[in-house]
């Protein structure tokens, strides 16, 4: 319900420098421009707190939340501001670009050099909420003061130009600013187009009903914000090399943002390589073998000769895969082309990998693996599935950890064939790890489960880490070995080719440590009612 008393005019019609209806457009003009600017920092918060935080259903939920309840405050607050309208929409207006401009930055810069940006994203969203709540009231004031209108025509104009802003707005986000202007620049850019709008409709429409005073505040304030934004644009490119280097240290050698992530390679000469992924540490040269070795070589105790790989663009588990000199193909489906690139040309990575991109066997099919596996004509095609996808936990993974997709994997798997999957880590997240297992069940499966560690901290699709009872950091990987209809025996095949840290006794620990985990009857994870938390 809007306020009535929000759309009666407090004092007397504006003096313009424009006819009435000139007006009356050139308001509706930048409620558009405003409502535009609005969604784009929500949009920004959204987007930045998943890449910073993840579990983007979450972090969606409390800004989206937080703002519209921040919103209902400010419309409340604008209430004090009616009988100085135009003064009071030009201010919220130059706090509202200044806040919104910088939040990115200041986001980014607390989750670099804190580690934390959670109650930064809290403070920004209340902010920016609240001074957007303040526009309409005090632009329902400024049009009634041009055309008396009745205030039913007066509000579904102004909310009119609000929803159709946020349209533009909500595209503009994802296919210009991001892809053109990335976070920053692109959060920079629309603080800049929003504090003009504001600014111009103030001092130009409203300016000789300002007093000197007034209008002396107003175009110092918006030109200080421009100067701030401008500045911080300038320098835009050297904060993001700092930050960079406070989260991934002074061995950066790649950073590239591809269509779906931000992509760092670290180390590779005489350093160890590491590889983040959207700020996530995937890949550790000291310890991968581990995790890949463990994901791999069970599953391939039988028949392989065809093999599919679910993700694992850095070639590693393919590396495994192609060890096996009776592999005659390997496909592997991955969602980034931008990975698969650097794990083709960067010399540290395709070294790491064996080159796999070179084999002959090996071939790629650059595509979401929900939707792949959907489209897959070959029934019963593969010997061998393996799943090396990020943790459930992390909310883009979830439908990749469903019983739909499993139920799409079983009927891409030859007779006897096994799919390995690697499900998180049992010791410290034993409910995420079981919900994979309930859901592989679910989907016909039968389920062997196993573990593995490592000494070095810090690699691996989402791992935690865990004490070993000596002090040392290790990493808590958990896999589970299925089979349709059937539990599969966690083994090695008598081919397997000499290993660096598998062998039966270590796969025999790893059931074992697995077991003692073991949560009962939790109900399998769909994509209507996913079970995983972040």
């Amino acid at each position: 319900m809007i306020d009535q008393s929000v759309v009666a005019p407090p004092d007397s019609a504006a003096r313009l420098p424009v006819r009435p209806s000139a007006g009356r457009f050139l308001i509706l003009a930048v409620v558009f421009v405003c409502a535009a600017c609005g969604l784009v920092y929500e949009l920004e918060l959204v987007a930045l707190a998943s890449y910073l935080i993840g579990d983007s259903v979450t972090q969606a939920s409390v800004v989206l939340s937080l703002m519209v309840f921040a919103m209902g405050l400010g419309s409340l607050l604008a209430k004090r501001l009616r009988c100085r309208a135009a003064v009071g929409f030009g201010l919220v207006e130059a706090a509202l670009a200044l806040l919104g401009g910088l939040s990115a930055l200041v986001l980014y810069a607390t989750f670099a050099w804190m580690g934390e940006s959670r109650y930064a994203l809290i403070g920004f969203s209340l902010a920016i909420g609240v001074l957007i709540g303040a526009e309409i009231p005090l632009l329902m004031t400024l049009i009634q003061r041009v055309s008396r209108q009745d205030a039913g025509g007066t509000v579904a104009d102004l909310f009119a130009a609000d929803y159709v802003g946020a349209l533009v707005g909500g595209l503009a986000f994802p296919f210009l600013l991001l892809p053109w202007f990335g976070q920053l620049t692109g959060a920079l850019l629309t603080g800049a187009v929003n504090v003009v709008a504001g600014g111009a409709l103030v001092l130009w429409v409203f300016g000789r009903d300002l007093t000197g005073r007034e209008r002396g505040l107003l175009l110092l304030v918006n030109v200080l914000v421009l100067a701030v934004l401008g500045t911080a644009a300038v320098m835009v490119d050297d904060f993001e090399r700092a930050a960079r280097r406070a989260v991934y240290g002074d061995g950066v050698r790649v950073a590239v943002q591809t269509d779906v992530q931000e992509v760092v390679l670290t180390g590779g000469r005489d350093e160890p390589l590491d590889l983040y992924l959207d700020g996530r540490l995937r890949v550790s040269e000291r310890d991968e073998f581990r995790y890949h070795e463990a994901l791999v070589h069970p599953a391939m105790s039988g028949r392989h000769a065809r093999v599919l790989i679910l993700g694992g663009g850095d070639g590693l588990a393919a590396r495994e895969v192609l060890r096996y000199g009776d592999v005659r193909s390997v496909t592997l489906v991955e969602m980034d082309p931008g990975v698969a690139r650097l794990a083709r040309t960067d010399p540290a990575l395709a070294g790491l990998n064996g080159h796999v991109y070179d084999d002959p066997r090996f071939r790629v099919e650059y595509a979401d693996a929900f939707a792949w596996l959907r489209g897959a004509a070959e029934a019963g095609a593969y010997d061998v599935v393996i799943s090396d996808l990020p943790n459930p936990g992390i909310t883009p993974s979830t439908k990749l950890y469903s019983e739909e997709f499993y139920g799409l994997a079983s009927r891409v798997l030859a007779k006897g064939g096994r799919l390995a999957v690697h499900a998180g880590p049992p010791a410290s997240r034993p409910r995420t790890y079981w919900t994979v297992d309930a859901t592989l069940r679910a989907a016909g499966f039968g389920t062997s489960p196993y573990s593995a560690t490592g000494r070095v901290a810090g690699f691996g699709a989402g791992p935690d880490r865990v004490r070993d009872g000596k002090g040392a950091d290790e990493e808590d990987w958990g896999f589970l070995l299925a089979a349709v209809g059937r539990a599969p025996r966690v083994g090695l095949s008598p081919e397997a080719p000499p290993l660096r840290s598998l062998a039966a006794p270590v796969l025999e620990a790893g059931v074992l440590g697995a077991e003692r985990t073991r949560l009962r009857d939790l109900p399998p994870s769909t994509l209507v009612h996913p079970r995983y938390a972040g």
